[in-house]
This record gives C-alpha cells, structure tokens and sequence, in this order.
C-alpha cells in the first residue's frame, strides 16, 4: 500500500454536523477498501484564491492515508459525483 494525501473543499454552506457525516463517508471509503487512515484534518472554512462556482469561501478538509490503488479510482469517482464537493486533490505522499 502506498501513502496518500487528499484535500478536498465542500460548499460554505454545508451544516457542521453534515460536514462530518461527508468526512466520515469519504474515510469509510477508504477503509472498506482496505486502507488505513493516518490522520483527518477539517481544517475549516477559508476564504478561496477564485471564484468557483459562484462560491468565494469553502471547507477545507485534509486526509492522510494508506491504501491501494483500487481505493483511489473510486474515492476520486464519489468525490467528483458528491454535490457537497467543490475541489479535490490527490497526490502520492513522498514524505
């Protein structure tokens, strides 16, 4: 298993306990795909460089993982189907 990094904004405008029941769907992703969650970050709501959607603030949220690569073809499919989801990024962690 390789390690993981994910970030991801939802909308402003999603409800503080929607916002974990949305984390927790994405982590429950990963770790019924076999993968192990280091550390989940909700960093907060921040201001975005540009407009997006029409949307100037955003959720941050930041999640470092394990997991296979099966598990990030279908975590990056749900988080581009999610209505809640304004940007995502996935990236290999090196470190």
């Amino acid at each position: 298993m390789r390690k993981y990094e994910v970030m991801y904004i939802l909308r402003s405008d999603v409800e503080q306990e929607n916002v974990q029941a949305i984390v927790d769907k994405f982590n429950a992703i990963i770790t019924n795909g076999g993968g192990e969650i280091e550390k989940t970050d909700i960093i907060g709501k921040r201001r975005l460089a540009y407009e997006i959607n029409k949307a100037r603030d955003g959720i941050y949220v930041l999640v470092n993982f394990s997991a296979p690569v099966e598990v990030i073809a279908e975590l990056d499919r749900v988080m581009k189907i999610a209505d809640e989801v304004i940007r995502t990024l996935i990236v290999k962690d090196v470190a």
